[in-house]
């Protein structure tokens, strides 16, 4: 699905959407494994996407802000496509799952809009966020390092690699992956993602798949005229051809894969995402059970505007 809508200009209003699995995972593997809540779990990835978020608050300092979530582990629509989506993936573990509950908890205990789906992915609720705000005038920056999310990039929208300090744009991303940023699902059905056990067409790696759609624009364009593919200035032009015959469709299947939804189900938070009122009970309770220190509870409770006093330390 394409969006035909009118980008809006630089100077308006910015909504930031959080890929939030990215940061907890990264905070899941690298902080020390110290940190537990008053039932004896590990809470190491909570603590880690607090400070994450914390940092992002106050350098952002967001009007409009959502933070999503992978809730379709194995339930996502491309399952029903394709059964082997993301099958090379290791469940969660326990530990890990428990952890995501409490950051999302968090997240809405600060009065951030919280996204996520039964049957869509984290990026199909941002895509679905990104084409949401468009149509109300709003740029988006979309706070992750996937290289999926740049297809939902338009004029004036921004990528931020946060832990990198890298932000680019559309016209950003050519340098970065070869391609036009609404050619990225295109390029990924041809070169396929192993991430994500997408097959893509054999043999057909990242530059034949650039220099493919950099000739003829896209998927569809290039299976219509695959006839001319052999007589391109293209190092095995001939096999790859022949490649692109025999797996036509698991070329389309594959795009279907790739293509990030615009039309998923945003709930009654899609209202543009304006922060909202904190929970200063909910808050408190978190920070009580997860063992926060004095230090992230103070930083918490000026995020979310509210008083922190001393007694409210451990």
């Amino acid at each position: 699905m394409t969006v035909s809508l009118a980008a809006p200009d630089a100077t308006a209003p910015t909504l930031y959407l959080v890929d939030a699995s990215m940061y907890v995972f990264r905070a899941w593997h690298s902080m020390p494994n110290e940190f537990h809540d008053t039932d004896g779990w590990p809470t190491n990835a909570v603590h880690g996407f607090a400070r994450f978020l914390l940092e992002l608050l106050d350098r952002a300092r967001p009007q409009h802000i959502a933070i999503a979530f992978d809730e379709a582990l194995d339930s996502c629509f491309r399952n029903a496509l394709y059964p082997a989506y993301k099958a090379n993936r290791e469940p969660a573990p326990e530990e890990l799952r428990r952890q995501f509950v409490h950051c999302r908890t968090l997240c809405a205990a600060l009065g951030l809009a919280v996204l996520a789906h039964g049957e869509y992915e984290a990026d199909d609720l941002i895509g679905s966020a990104v084409a949401a705000s468009r149509a109300h005038g709003f740029r988006s920056v979309i706070v992750s390092a996937d290289k999926d999310l740049s297809q939902l990039l338009g004029d004036h929208d921004e990528q931020w690699d946060f832990a990198k300090g890298q932000r680019w744009g559309a016209a950003g991303v050519p340098e970065r992956h070869g391609v036009l940023a609404h050619q990225i699902a295109d390029y990924l059905a041809l070169t396929g993602d192993a991430v994500d056990n997408i097959p893509g067409v054999p043999g057909i790696g990242s530059k034949t798949a650039a220099a493919l759609l950099g000739h003829f624009g896209s998927l569809d364009a290039l299976l219509e005229r695959v006839e001319e593919v052999p007589f391109l200035r293209l190092r095995g032009a001939a096999a790859t051809a022949a490649k692109l015959r025999l797996h036509r469709e698991q070329a389309l299947l594959c795009r279907q894969l790739t293509t990030i939804a615009l039309d998923a189900p945003l709930g009654e938070t899609s209202l543009h995402f304006a922060r909202g009122n904190a929970d200063a009970a909910i808050l408190g309770a978190l920070c009580d059970s997860l063992r926060f220190g004095p230090m992230t509870r103070r930083r918490l409770y000026q995020s979310a505007g509210l008083d922190f006093a001393p007694s409210q330390a451990p």
